[in-house]
């Protein structure tokens, strides 16, 4: 018990684990990866698999800390968001309460995982007795939102994410809605930064296809590098959460990595993490107080 275990959604943008897996493997313990039995997506599409894609897996993963955890998810009853919360709920069970339960999509990249795991560790006493005590774990962002020409847009300033929890009771994909620990790291997230054909299939099959709105993907293929600052409110669901693109003219990852490093208007500091947790002390213990 309280070993680091991630866990994997595999699906249609399945070749992206070739990105994700490799940054978190040596720090984790044991890394699982869902993978729908019949090959469908949450909106009840089938997809097909490249075989070379387990040969890669079977040949990275020298340590053979790598399983497979083959299910039914796709349930024509429920929603896609409430089929992304099943799925996520059943990987945690599998992945063992009592452990850090991680949980990254493929198209997430941890910058400093081995970081991340180091604050994790400081609250270790949280997977004792977990369901007494639940907490989840937020990181931030640094979002792609279009690979251009010569280089990439992305989000202005990093965004709040959840990644891990002590307790898996999922309310919305891997939000729990217990009491937030947040933790100064960063996650490059491609989001909706595709090709536009691969953007479309992820708009049709993800978790969030029946909340995009209408006007999205016109204002995707039409912002650029040479216009997205005449442009406001970027986001899919609710436009205003991603209202400012920024550019960086590399699609380098070296490059980029070394940017957000360097770059203090894409680093948590130490003064807001500690009132942003302050604060969801307080709110935890109020909102504890009135349910008394």
């Amino acid at each position: 018990m309280k070993k680091i275990h991630v866990g994997f959604l595999f699906s249609y943008d399945y070749q992206k684990l070739k990105l994700s897996i490799p940054p978190v493997y040596d720090a984790s313990d044991r890394i699982f990866i869902a993978m729908d039995e019949n090959l469908v997506t949450w909106s009840g599409n089938k997809f097909e698999v490249d075989s070379s894609f387990f040969d890669w897996l079977k040949e990275f993963d020298t340590d053979n800390k790598i399983e497979i955890y083959r299910e039914n998810f796709y349930i024509p009853e429920l929603t896609a968001i409430e089929m992304d919360t099943r799925e996520r709920h059943l990987l945690s069970l599998k992945m063992g309460i009592g452990n850090w339960l991680i949980q990254i999509d493929s198209d997430e990249y941890f910058i400093d995982f081995k970081k991340f795991v180091a604050n994790l560790r400081k609250y270790d006493n949280y997977l004792d007795n977990p369901e007494n005590k639940k907490i989840e774990i937020y990181a931030f962002w640094l979002i792609i939102y279009k690979y251009t020409e010569n280089g990439i847009l992305y989000i202005d300033k990093p965004m709040k994410a959840a990644f891990a929890t002590n307790y898996p009771n999922y309310k919305c994909a891997r939000r729990t809605n217990e009491r937030i620990i947040y933790v100064d790291n960063l996650v490059l997230h491609e989001s909706v930064a595709r090709s536009e054909s691969e953007l479309r299939i992820k708009l049709e099959n993800w978790g969030h296809s029946n909340e995009v709105h209408d006007d999205f993907l016109d204002k995707w293929i039409n912002t650029n590098e040479n216009n997205y600052k005449e442009g406001t409110n970027f986001y899919y669901i609710e436009p205003k959460r991603w209202k400012k693109l920024a550019y960086f003219p590399s699609k380098n990852m070296d490059d980029i990595l070394n940017v957000v490093k360097e770059s203090k208007n894409l680093n948590i500091s130490k003064t807001k993490l500690f009132f942003k947790n302050l604060g969801q002390w307080f709110k935890y213990h109020w909102k504890k107080k009135n349910r008394i």
